[in-house]
C-alpha cells in the first residue's frame, strides 16, 4: 500500500484545512486508518483514527471536536477535515494503514505510512 497526503499548507490561527491521502491498491477497505503529525524536536502525536467502515472513529483531547476523520473506500481516500486551527497544530501530518480492520491509536501498529504534508499555522 502506498499512501500520498495532499493538503497542507500555511494558514491562520482559527482557518480551516482538509488533508487528504490518496491509498495505492484495491484492498483499501479492508485497512484501519490513521493520521499522525510531528512537530520540530516533538514526539510523533495520535491525531485520528477510522476503521475499515467509517463507523468508528477516535480522537485525543487536542482535537476532539474540531477535527474530522473520514474516508471513502470508492476512491481510496482518507480525509483530515480541520477546523478552528490553533498554532500548536503546527506539524507534518502523516496519513497511516493498519492491516487490520480495527482501529488503533498506537503509530507501532500501522504498516504502512506516506511521506507526509507540512501544516503551518500562524498566529
Amino acid at each position: 500500500v502506498q499512501l500520498v497526503e495532499s493538503g497542507g499548507g500555511l494558514v491562520q490561527a482559527g482557518d480551516s484545512l482538509r488533508l487528504s491521502c490518496a491509498a495505492s491498491g484495491r484492498t483499501f477497505s479492508r485497512y484501519a486508518m490513521g493520521w499522525f503529525r510531528q512537530a520540530p524536536g516533538k514526539e510523533r502525536e495520535f491525531v485520528a483514527a477510522i476503521n475499515w467502515s467509517g463507523g468508528m472513529t477516535y480522537y485525543p483531547d487536542s482535537v476532539q471536536g474540531r477535527f474530522t476523520i473520514s474516508r471513502d473506500n470508492a476512491k481510496n481516500t482518507v480525509y483530515l477535515q480541520m477546523n478552528s486551527l490553533k498554532p500548536e497544530d503546527t506539524a507534518t501530518y502523516y496519513c497511516a494503514a493498519r492491516a487490520s480492520t480495527v482501529v488503533s491509536v498506537v503509530g507501532g501498529t500501522y504498516n504502512y505510512w506516506g511521506q507526509g504534508t507540512q501544516v503551518t499555522v500562524s498566529s
